[in-house]
């Protein structure tokens, strides 16, 4: 595919680590223009992220028509929305508008197995690739996990395998992209600030399997009435799964045990006692990464290797340390209710939960309901601090304590977590306004956790 681009006038949006990767990958193939609409970056700092003797030119602040109407394609890092104004101007000059992870998947080879869904896909995708890489040589594990696809093809072989975690963002710029093996975790509210409606986010998510065909495998969720009513309109084979009730085909949760099932008959994958990752949610993860490494022949005894050896992803319900009788997870990744509510119910103990962000337009009502009894104190900061404390309040939930910054609310966990309690970090917003990501969040919690 890369004759599609040879010599072409691209232009790439964004110059973040996608922006830089899609820049290095059509370096000497396309004529490269890296732009960000940010005037105030620093074009020589940008340069110093690109190999030495890239040609293509920076250009930084408004989009100039000249540029608009000599470009042919447009490749969008996943953070540019598909809806601005300078998106449309492009869209209107006739120039092909496609993602980061489009354009990786021109230049790709070998087997892909991209997973998506609004929580859950960043463990099941390392997880799949943790179990892909006990069978073959050549396995890579990219996306919106933090490793650009376009940084990849050029290593990869006909024999490759790519696990692909997937945004709603990436998915929106996809034309081609076919996996032989797709999966979507589950679809609850979240990005309605980014796709303004459910249906729109419902779409993104679905492109996933758009290009499928009945030599591919989707593995869907059974319990997610979306999914349920995707799974019959799909072209491709599907998977279900669920963990609240025995299916005649799939996985699901019997008991203490993960099964898949064939025509009624049971066999067993393993029991939730062996893995080292706790709750309902992380044990449909686990369905789902066992699926789509059945769906490309790896045995069963390689598959059972490797789920008694992962350990849980970081920021993602991450156990941080024991600190005077208390237990401290950090969930950082818990950037929605759904997320937020999965961390809540996987604690086992009394819980003083550290909330609050950047607003994301999420109600927290079924948040805050998932507490039961549990949550003993809500600490909350950021933003979105009072919005949350009134949903609260509402639902009669009064024990807030408002904080700061992060180190102001570690201190009030330490100094009133009782012993046999736990201190969870799951915000349930996202981190900007605060900190750069949902990483930098989670290594400042477990660094003032480690310094008590």
């Amino acid at each position: 595919m890369k004759m599609e681009f040879q010599g072409k006038k691209v232009l790439i949006i964004g110059t973040g680590i996608s922006g830089i990767a899609a820049a290095k990958l059509l370096d000497g193939i396309s004529d490269v223009v890296l732009y960000d609409a940010d005037g105030a970056l620093d074009a020589m700092e940008i340069r110093g992220r690109l190999p030495e003797g890239f040609r293509g030119r920076i250009v930084l602040g408004a989009l100039c028509e000249e540029l608009v109407s000599s470009v042919d394609y447009a490749v969008l890092s996943p953070g540019v929305p598909t809806d601005l104004a300078d998106i449309d101007r492009l869209r209107d000059a006739g120039v092909k508008i496609i993602g980061e992870i489009e354009l990786a998947y021109q230049f790709g080879k070998g087997r892909i197995v991209a997973i998506t869904g609004t929580n859950g896909k960043t463990t099941t995708t390392a997880l799949t690739g943790q179990i892909m890489k006990t069978y073959y040589e050549s396995v890579f594990v990219v996306g919106n996990i933090g490793v650009p696809y376009t940084d990849m093809v050029g290593k990869m072989r006909e024999d490759s395998v790519t696990v692909a975690e997937m945004s709603s963002f990436q998915l929106e710029t996809v034309r081609d992209f076919t996996p032989q093996v797709s999966a979507v975790t589950n679809i609850t509210p979240d990005h309605l600030n980014r796709h303004h409606t459910m249906e729109n986010y419902i779409a993104a998510k679905l492109r996933i399997a758009k290009n499928q065909t009945k030599e591919d495998t989707c593995i869907l969720n059974y319990e997610d009435a979306v999914l349920q009513k995707a799974g019959e309109e799909l072209g491709c084979k599907v998977v279900w799964f669920s963990s609240a009730r025995r299916l005649e085909n799939g996985f699901c949760l019997l008991g203490d045990k993960i099964v898949c099932m064939e025509d009624g008959r049971e066999n067993v994958i393993c029991d939730i006692h062996e893995l080292n990752i706790i709750g309902r949610h992380n044990y449909e993860n686990v369905m789902v990464a066992v699926a789509a490494a059945m769906a490309l022949f790896v045995p069963l005894e390689n598959i059972r290797r490797a789920l008694k050896e992962f350990v849980a992803v970081e920021h993602r319900i991450e156990y941080v340390a024991e600190k005077n009788g208390v237990k401290y997870y950090n969930d950082s990744k818990g950037t929605n209710p759904d997320a937020s509510i999965q961390a809540v119910r996987a604690m086992t103990t009394g819980t003083l939960l550290i909330g609050g962000g950047y607003d994301k337009g999420s109600s927290y009502d079924e948040w805050i309901d998932s507490f039961e009894g549990k949550v003993r104190y809500l600490v909350l900061m950021g933003q979105t601090r009072d919005k949350i404390a009134e949903a609260a309040r509402r639902k009669g939930f009064t024990d807030i304590v408002m904080a700061g910054d992060m180190e102001e609310a570690v201190a009030f966990c330490a100094a009133h977590a009782r012993p046999g309690e736990a201190v969870l970090l799951s915000p349930c917003c996202a981190s900007w306004g605060m900190f750069r990501n949902y990483e930098e969040r989670g290594r400042i919690f477990k660094e003032l956790v480690h310094a008590l």
